[in-house]
C-alpha cells in the first residue's frame, strides 16, 4: 500500500487492539491528543483528518497538559489502554517532556508524536529550530532520551516496518511499560513508500503473564514459612495485573495482613478484616505500626519508592523482603529475596506452594485492632471542629462520603496527597490515582479530563490546591469544549501550603510559598477569583463557604457534570496548616544554616 510515513503510522495505531480487564476488546489507542503546528498539521494532521470517524481527536490548549490527559486515561484504563499526543516541533514538543516525566516514573504508557526539524535540512534554521554548534543531528527532541522507555527518530518510512513492533512492546508489556516517544521530522511524516499490508492486520494485545521460575518460587516460599510476622504489601502492579482478588484469597488463606502503597490503593476493601491500610510516610499509623514489627515482607508489584518505605526506615533493620514483581529491576532491590512474575501468576503459584502455612492468629488479628484505631483518628479529623475553614481532611472526608463504588477520583501533589492516601476509604477496587511518582503539579485537571474520556461508569473528582490549578488549568475549556464532564474541588489555602510546612518543618524562615511570605509592592495584594476564572473557562461553579455549603456544592456538582457534560468546580477556603500526618519519617534537605554575623574590631 503506497502511503505516506504519516498515513501509515495512523492506519496500524487502528489495527492494533486490546484486552480489557472484563475480557472484551477496544482500540488499544482509544484517542489522539493534537496541537498542530507547521511541525505536525500537514503530515500527522492530514492522516488523522482522514480517519476522524474512527479515531477521535481531541485540541488541546497546552502540550503538557493534552500528554497529561493521556496518562491520565491509560491510568484510568489500568494500562489496557493507551492516550497519544501529538505536536509540532520545538517548544510544543518540549512542552511535552514533563509529562512523559510522569509517565516513566509511574510505568505507564504513553505515546507521543512530537514533529521534527526535517532530515533535508534545505531550509535550515527552521522555524523554532534549535542548533547546535557540535552536532547537526540533534534537535530539542533529543530531551526525550531521559524520560522515554522507547526513543526513535524515523527518518526513513520504512524504518516503521522495525520500530512499531517495539512500539506495541513497550507499551503493553508489564515490565517495560512507560513512555515511546517518536520523533518525526516533517519531511519524513509525508514522504511516500509501499508498506506492506500485512502491517495494517489486526493485532489483539493481551496481557503476556510470566510465571515465576520454580526454584525462585521454591527461595520465596521457604522464607515466608519461617516468618512470624509477614505483611503483604500491594502495589500498582497488582493493579495493572488485575490481581486484587487473588491478592485478598492469598491474605485470608496464610493470615497475612495487608498494606497498600500508592499505587496500590483501594485494591483492598476498607473493612477487610486484613487490612492494616496504607503504607509510608502519606499513609497510616496503623500500616507503620505492623510494618515496623514485620520480619517479612512481601512486596507484591512495587519498586518500594522512599514515601512508601519512608526513606527506608519503617521497616525493621532485620526485615527480610521477598519482592515479587514483573521487573526483575524492581525485583532485586535492596537485597530481596526476588520472584520475577506477574502478580496474579505469582501469588497463586506461591499460595499452592505454601499450603495450609498460617501466620500465628494474634498477627494476623493485629491488622483490624490497628486500623480500626486509624479509622478513630481520621473520623475525628473529618468530624466538625467549628473552624472557620475546613481542613484537607474534611474535604476528603465529605467526597469520600458521597462517593459510590464506580466512582473515581485523584491528586497530584501538594498536601491533598497525604489526605488521600492516608484517609480514603475504597468504596471499589482500583478507583484512586495518586499521581505520586512524579508529583506533577497540574496533573490534577488534564489527568481529569483523561480519566473522564477512559472510565465509562461513576463520576470523576480531582482535588488540588489553589497552586496547582494556578500552574495547569487550561484544559478545563478542553474538556468543556469537548463535552467531557467531571468534578474538580479547588482547595484555596493559599500559596503553596504544603512547601511552606517543609520548609519551616525543617528549620527554615518561611519565604516565597504562601503569599503572606511573598515579594509584592502593594499593601493589600489581589487574590484570585478561581469561581470566575473557572466560569469563564466554561465550567460550571459551585463555591462553598463553609463544611455544609462543601456538601451540598459538591453534591450540585456531581449532577451538573453528569447531565451538562463539562468540569464543575467546586471552589472552598481551606485551613492552611492542618494536615494528616502517619507518624513517618522521610528524608529530605536540611535547611542551610544562617551566616554567621561579622565584627569588626577597630585597631
Amino acid at each position: 500500500m503506497r502511503l505516506t510515513a504519516a498515513q501509515a503510522l495512523v492506519r496500524w495505531m487502528l489495527a492494533q487492539r486490546t484486552e480489557l480487564v472484563d475480557g472484551s476488546e477496544a482500540p488499544l489507542f482509544p484517542c489522539v491528543f493534537a496541537i498542530f503546528g507547521h511541525g505536525n498539521v500537514l503530515g500527522v494532521g492530514v492522516a488523522l483528518e482522514e480517519v476522524r470517524d474512527r479515531l477521535p481527536v481531541w485540541r488541546g490548549q497546552n502540550e503538557q497538559g493534552v500528554a497529561l490527559a493521556a496518562v491520565g486515561l491509560a491510568k484510568a484504563a489500568q494500562r489496557r489502554q493507551v492516550g497519544v499526543a501529538t505536536t509540532s516541533i520545538g517548544p510544543g514538543a518540549l512542552n511535552l517532556v514533563t509529562a512523559a516525566g510522569v509517565a516513566h516514573a509511574n510505568r505507564l504508557p504513553l505515546l507521543l508524536l512530537p514533529g521534527d526539524t526535517f532530515t533535508g535540512r534545505a531550509p535550515d534554521p527552521v522555524l523554532q529550530q534549535v542548533e547546535h554548534f557540535h552536532d547537526a543531528t540533534a534537535t530539542v527532541n533529543d530531551a526525550f532520551r531521559a524520560v522515554s522507555r522507547y526513543f526513535d527518530r524515523i527518518t526513513r518510512p520504512e524504518q516503521l516496518l522495525a520500530t512499531l513492533p517495539q512500539v506495541a512492546r513497550v507499551l503493553t508489556d508489564a515490565a517495560d511499560c512507560g513512555p515511546v516517544t517518536l520523533a518525526l521530522p516533517q519531511d519524513v511524516q509525508v514522504e511516500q513508500w509501499d508498506f506492506p499490508e500485512a502491517l495494517f492486520r489486526t493485532v489483539v494485545h493481551r496481557p503476556q503473564r510470566q510465571r515465576p521460575d520454580t526454584r525462585a518460587l521454591a527461595t520465596a516460599a521457604g522464607v515466608l514459612r519461617a516468618a512470624a510476622r509477614p505483611l503483604l504489601v500491594l502495589g500498582g502492579g497488582v493493579r495493572y495485573s488485575g490481581a486484587a482478588g487473588r491478592a485478598l484469597r492469598f491474605a485470608e488463606r496464610h493470615g497475612v495482613p495487608v498494606a497498600e502503597t500508592t499505587a496500590g490503593r483501594t485494591l483492598v476493601p476498607h473493612e477487610h478484616p486484613l487490612h492494616a491500610g496504607p503504607l509510608g510516610v502519606t499513609g497510616s499509623a496503623s500500616a507503620n505500626a505492623l510494618a515496623a514489627e514485620a520480619d517479612v515482607v512481601l512486596a507484591a508489584g512495587t519498586r518500594l519508592q522512599d514515601f512508601t518505605t519512608a526513606s527506608w526506615t519503617v521497616f525493621a533493620p532485620d526485615v527480610r523482603i521477598v519482592s515479587l514483581n514483573a521487573a526483575r529491576f524492581d525485583a532485586v532491590k535492596h537485597g530481596a529475596t526476588e520472584l520475577v512474575a506477574d502478580a496474579d501468576e505469582g501469588l497463586r503459584e506461591l499460595t499452592d506452594l505454601l499450603g495450609d502455612w498460617r501466620a500465628p492468629a494474634a498477627w494476623s488479628a493485629r491488622a483490624a485492632a490497628e486500623r480500626m484505631r486509624w479509622d478513630a483518628h481520621v473520623d475525628g479529623l473529618r468530624a466538625p471542629d467549628g473552624g472557620e475553614l475546613p481542613t484537607y481532611a474534611q474535604v476528603v472526608g465529605v467526597v469520600n462520603d458521597l462517593s459510590g463504588p464506580d466512582d473515581y477520583v485523584l491528586t497530584a501533589s501538594g498536601g491533598l496527597p497525604g489526605e488521600l492516601i492516608g484517609g480514603w476509604r475504597a468504596r471499589g477496587e482500583s478507583t484512586v490515582d495518586v499521581e505520586y511518582g512524579f508529583s506533577c503539579m497540574g496533573y490534577e485537571l488534564a489527568g481529569a479530563w483523561g480519566a473522564a474520556i477512559g472510565r465509562t461508569a461513576g463520576t470523576v473528582t480531582t482535588l488540588l490546591g489553589d497552586g496547582s490549578y494556578l500552574m495547569l488549568n487550561s484544559e478545563l475549556y478542553s474538556a468543556a469544549f469537548a463535552g467531557h464532564g467531571f468534578v474538580a474541588v479547588v482547595c484555596d489555602n493559599g500559596g503553596y501550603a504544603v512547601i511552606h510546612r517543609l520548609q519551616t518543618g525543617q528549620g527554615a524562615t518561611g519565604f516565597n510559598n504562601v503569599y503572606d511570605d511573598c515579594r509584592t509592592s502593594h499593601a493589600v495584594p489581589p487574590r484570585v477569583d478561581f469561581a470566575a476564572h473557572a466560569a469563564a473557562l466554561g465550567c460550571a461553579v459551585f463555591p462553598a463557604a463553609d463544611l455544609d455549603g462543601l456538601a451540598r456544592a459538591y453534591a450540585r456538582a456531581r449532577e451538573a457534570a453528569a447531565t451538562e457534560h463539562r468540569p464543575a468546580v467546586v471552589v472552598v477556603r481551606t485551613h492552611p496548616a492542618s494536615w494528616t500526618e502517619a507518624g513517618a519519617w522521610w528524608q529530605v534537605g536540611a535547611a542551610v544554616p544562617p551566616v554567621p554575623q561579622l565584627r569588626y574590631l577597630a585597631l
